[in-house]
């Protein structure tokens, strides 16, 4: 008996895929890090599942559960543990396990492409055309790799997986990788991807108007309430929002919490860590319990979301030499001025001198969750300040900032 417990995203399913190919008979549990010890424990606790050969694809046992697998094979059972997650490479001190987040060429694995080279290189398989080019999409998406080379079609093979859910998904994928040629995928497929893409943007432009950010010690990060669409949600709002260190999802419903990361200098996995959590550096997750539920739940909840940069404006624009508004959803107001080579920030009677516009913008969206102020706001902002009729403000834009300044005796 063939026994394979691999995750239910489009890596570890991949890895199904593979081993319904290689196996005449292959018995397959999808699973998650919360029930990933529990299935394997019960399972090699059976008497009858003495004779089986387990694979463990794309997922990472507990302690307890890893002991009892180095018994199982001490005893001279089959158990093979295949992994591409830097946080599970101490399985590699067994002769049962094999975890390589990066291959000879320096190219990031994921557990469908090493799970691949394994059964080609244990002669369960032979390589083809479509398994190869099957296997590099399921690897250059869950690496996020299709970003940087523009492969579309790797990201939409994944959405495809979303709107079909895993059943559908798997018949289909069954049937085709059984045929000779390229890889896929039909006519209606990509008209229904067309739709949903269409669907996604407007879901992420929804959250990114609830995005909320806390720090968690030296990580500022933003938070968001989210079920559907992670990957895509967490990579639009770490660009749209690149003063956060990473962005958290919490799926309430499925008591899982997602980060992603647009930074090299910042590792989600070991973040995920000291929450019992794992995964890639720059993609990783954990679950929603006793510890995270009051961090990233309770002490959220009340915060308001951030205050995201302007886009229309014609009138507080960056480029204004007289300088311009940042404000934020609790009313506070900054007035960035250029001053020689460097930049003046004035908020609550203090000033803030910094080196570079850059630096000056980074430091109030990470303190205070601000940004650049909407026209309107800021000609409601100045009537209130300067008792001027909104129509002068407009109208008059750069003498009322010179005005304002005077005012308030800000230098230049």
């Amino acid at each position: 008996m063939i026994k394979l417990f691999t995750d239910s995203d489009l890596d570890g399913i991949g890895c199904g895929l593979l081993a319904k190919i290689a196996f005449e008979q292959v018995n397959i549990s999808f699973c998650s890090y919360r029930n990933l010890d529990e299935r394997v424990k019960q399972f090699i606790e059976e008497e009858q599942h003495n004779e089986a050969s387990i694979f463990i694809t794309d997922l990472a046992v507990g302690e307890e559960v890893e002991k009892k697998l180095a018994e199982w094979f001490e005893a001279g059972k089959h158990v093979q543990v295949i992994d591409h997650h830097v946080t599970a490479l101490h399985f590699n001190k067994y002769p049962w396990g094999w975890v390589q987040p990066a291959d000879e060429q320096g190219r990031k694995t994921c557990a469908t492409s090493l799970f691949y080279e394994y059964l080609i290189r244990t002669q369960k398989l032979e390589r083809n055309e479509t398994l190869d080019e099957f296997v590099e999409l399921v690897r250059q998406y869950d690496t996020w790799e299709w970003e940087a080379t523009g492969n579309m079609r790797a990201k939409r093979l994944n959405d495809l997986l979303t709107i079909l859910g895993l059943d559908e998904f798997w018949d289909r994928m069954s049937e085709r990788l059984m045929e000779s040629g390229p890889f896929a995928l039909t006519e209606t497929e990509e008209l229904i991807l067309d739709m949903e893409e269409k669907k996604i943007q407007r879901y992420i432009r929804m959250k990114q108007k609830q995005l909320v950010q806390r720090w968690f010690d030296d990580y500022c990060v933003g938070i968001v309430f989210a079920e559907r669409h992670m990957s895509e949600l967490g990579n639009a709002l770490s660009k749209r929002c690149p003063h956060l260190d990473f962005i958290a999802m919490v799926n309430l419903g499925t008591k899982h919490i997602g980060f992603r990361t647009i930074h090299d200098t910042v590792n989600v996995a070991e973040f995920a860590k000291q929450f019992g959590g794992g995964g890639h550096p720059k993609a990783s997750g954990c679950f929603v319990d006793e510890k995270t539920f009051p961090l990233f739940v309770v002490d959220v909840f009340p915060l308001p979301p951030i205050y995201h940069d302007a886009e229309q404006n014609q009138l507080n624009t960056k480029t204004q030499k007289e300088g311009f508004f940042f404000t934020n959803n609790q009313g506070q107001w900054f007035f960035f001025l250029p001053n020689n080579e460097n930049w003046l920030v004035y908020y609550e009677e203090k000033e803030k001198q910094f080196s570079s516009q850059e630096e000056a913008e980074r430091f109030i969206k990470r303190q205070f969750a601000a940004g650049l102020a909407d026209d309107q706001a800021v000609i409601d902002y100045l009537q209130q300040q300067l008792s001027m009729e909104k129509e002068t403000i407009a109208n008059e834009y750069v003498n009322v900032l010179q005005q304002y300044k005077l005012q308030n005796r800000y230098q230049k």
